[in-house]
């Protein structure tokens, strides 16, 4: 949805403006691959939030299941709806505006960006799942956090000299900003040594909140009856 209608209409704006056929479509098409990171995080903490308050993780515990297993089966889960969401848009992006510049090692690229990033939101989320005990407050803080990460970051707009301060540093500071830019770059066939530091910075930031959803997790109840 993203994809078709802020696709082809910011195209149509950019086009009244004199700029080149889906030169948008294809700035978009690598941010909303980018997004399907997020959208992975959010699926992992929910299943991790609803287990716990219906008592599934109770119930699984009980067999021959361990938390750490449950965690890491929450963190693959997450992982392959990022993967799978990404090969949808990759391919729908194929269909409207043909294979491109892409290479083997550009589509790498890709799938490595948001396999790092499925892991960082995923963990993020199984955060505020091990905190938050409230079905309102969760949803809440979920949907605050991924609209902030969504328009706070390259996934629709680029980074300029023209933003105002307070949004480049909002930009700089998002992870999804060094997702969407790697996405892009390998899309395009322009990765650079700048791109490789945005990962190594994402990478640290995924184990330091993996390693604190862990732990958060490892300690939460498993019910909340």
């Amino acid at each position: 949805m993203y994809l078709i209608f802020f696709g082809y209409g910011f195209q149509s704006l950019a086009s009244a403006a004199g700029g080149s056929s889906h030169s948008y479509l294809g700035f978009l098409a690598p941010g909303i691959m980018s997004f399907q990171a997020v959208m992975a995080g959010t699926v992992g903490g929910s299943m991790l939030w609803s287990d716990r308050r219906w008592g599934m993780l109770a119930q699984l515990l009980v067999g021959p299941f361990t938390r750490t297993e449950y965690l890491f089966g929450i963190m693959f889960t997450s992982l392959l709806w990022g993967l799978g969401g990404a090969a949808v848009m990759l391919a729908l992006a194929v269909v409207l505006l043909g294979p491109g510049t892409l290479t083997v090692v550009g589509g790498l690229a890709i799938f490595g960006a948001i396999a790092l990033g499925s892991i960082f939101f995923g963990s993020t989320m199984l955060l505020l799942a091990a905190y938050l005990k409230s079905n309102t407050a969760y949803n809440s803080v979920q949907i605050l956090l991924i609209f902030f990460v969504n328009f706070a970051s390259t996934v629709f707009y680029g980074y300029t000299p023209g933003l105002p301060t307070p949004l480049k540093v909002l930009f700089l500071l998002n992870p999804l900003t060094y997702i969407a830019d790697t996405a892009r770059a390998g899309y395009q066939a322009s990765l650079s040594a700048h791109n490789g530091l945005e990962m190594l910075v994402l990478v640290v930031e995924t184990v330091v909140v993996l390693v604190l959803a862990t732990r958060a997790y490892l300690r939460s109840d498993v019910s909340m009856e």
